[in-house]
């Protein structure tokens, strides 16, 4: 807290103030017990939304950094790291929208969710574009819902649109826009099995390594997803270490997803000064290629200007990075590789419809690999260590039919009753909203992107 502090010790002379502006026949106006109260009670509410702005603004800038491949939520770079020894791991989260955002019962939301499922995404729009004049006062999740199918749809104009209405509206920074579908065909995209590498707290040269070890699955085409949640300092040999893998990695065309990425980010502003060469160019090119692989092309600008002045040469040029490598046979479902490290997540293909037996016979080959590969975890809320989770990457599922919704949550209810713990995680609004509906709770946690 304290962001808003000089704005609360203004509001604490907010019930004086109006003293000062009464004639002299209203002063006895101010001893009556009514008029206390009054001003009492506007000094609370005032209090009240200064406090939640600094709420919002505060889990703008510190909320956990989760592990989903390209979350949209992106904390500012310049974050101060964690105190030394703190918990690296990221926070609990929770199965549902903040429940202050969450209407407790919305038929226009189950209806558009319903809607979407059976392709109909358009009647879906204009149905939430409708609720935003009643439901949308006080709930956020209809406009979570709106955001997720522009961005889906690559409706860039439209979500901008809504975004300014929202912030004005809510009082709070607008969402960013972030491509959520690959670049390729849906047919085409990747699913199933992805290498996973979670970076240490302290990086060195030895990362160099470690990045070599990811290359030996690039030619089945599968995306890698390098995770720096727990990164809290770099060394300069392990920024030039790392810049060298990533510009390897991506020469080869390789997908790459990058999960945290903000720790890093955090770590190597401080190292930037502009005009200042000493430390050498590695962190500033570290930081230009991870806004390159986020698709930050705003901050890359901003911070090529910078090093263009600093070092007197031309910065690099944007690319936008690649997303969605076609497998080695489009269209097919990778279920041969083990999870090894715990983690390890099944990612799912961008539309779930129709026949998807082929998908669920590979989920069921991962869930059996990870059990026996899989570090064991305790399932929240219980004493129970000895079941392996179950996690299905969401962050490219753009849709989910309603039968085959009813078919995924048939297997991931026997999965549960063996014990298993089933995650669904890094949702877009518009699927979560039909899981929900569905009941998917009774078998699976579901986490939905955050906003």
């Amino acid at each position: 807290m304290g962001l808003f502090s000089f704005l609360k010790k203004k509001n604490d002379s907010l019930p004086e103030a109006p003293a000062t502006r009464l004639r002299a026949d209203e002063a006895s106006r101010l001893t009556s017990e009514a008029e206390r109260e009054r001003q009492r009670d506007i000094a609370r509410a005032t209090a009240a939304k200064i406090d939640a702005i600094e709420l919002a603004m505060t889990t703008d800038l510190f909320d956990d950094l989760d592990t989903g491949w390209g979350s949209s939520h992106r904390p500012p770079a310049a974050a101060a790291p964690l105190a030394p020894g703190a918990d690296t791991e990221p926070g609990p989260l929770t199965d549902q929208p903040d429940a202050a955002a969450m209407p407790a019962s919305a038929p226009v939301v189950e209806e558009s969710a319903i809607l979407y499922a059976n392709g109909q995404a358009d009647l879906a729009e204009q149905m939430l574009r409708d609720s935003l004049v009643e439901l949308g006062r006080g709930e956020r999740l209809p406009w979570w819902m709106l955001f997720d199918l522009y961005q889906v749809q690559g409706r860039e104009q439209a979500f901008e649109s809504i975004a300014i209405d929202y912030a004005s509206h809510f009082e709070t920074s607008p969402p960013a826009y972030v491509e959520r579908l690959p670049r390729v065909a849906p047919q085409q995209a990747f699913a199933g099995v992805a290498p996973v590498m979670r970076l240490g707290a302290a990086l060195d040269a030895g990362v160099a390594a470690q990045l070599q070890s990811l290359r030996a699955p690039v030619s089945a085409g599968k995306p890698v997803r390098l995770d720096f949640g727990a990164v809290r300092s770099a060394s300069l040999e392990a920024c030039a270490a790392l810049l060298a893998g990533l510009q390897d990695l991506r020469a080869t065309g390789q997908d790459i997803e990058l999960a945290g990425a903000d720790a890093l980010l955090a770590v190597l502003r401080p190292k930037l000064a502009i005009g200042e060469r000493a430390g050498g160019e590695a962190p500033w090119l570290l930081l230009l290629e991870l806004l390159q692989l986020l698709d930050r092309e705003k901050d890359f600008e901003e911070t090529a200007m910078d090093y263009c002045v600093t070092f007197e040469v031309s910065p690099p040029s944007f690319e936008a990075p690649l997303r969605g490598v076609p497998a080695a046979a489009p269209g097919a479902i990778d279920a041969g590789s083990a999870p090894g490290a715990a983690g390890q997540r099944f990612l799912l293909p961008p539309v779930v419809d129709g026949d998807i037996a082929p998908l669920l016979a590979a989920i069921d080959g991962y869930a059996a690999q990870a059990a026996t590969t899989e570090t064991p975890v305790p399932i929240a809320g219980t004493a129970d260590a000895t079941a392996a989770s179950i996690v299905l990457d969401c962050s490219r599922l753009a849709r989910i039919g309603f039968g085959a919704a009813n078919a995924l949550h048939g297997r991931l209810r026997a999965l549960a009753a063996d014990g298993r713990q089933v995650e669904l995680r890094e949702l877009n609004h518009m699927v979560a909203a039909l899981l929900r509906l569905l009941n998917y709770g009774d078998c699976a946690r579901l986490y939905a992107h955050k906003y």
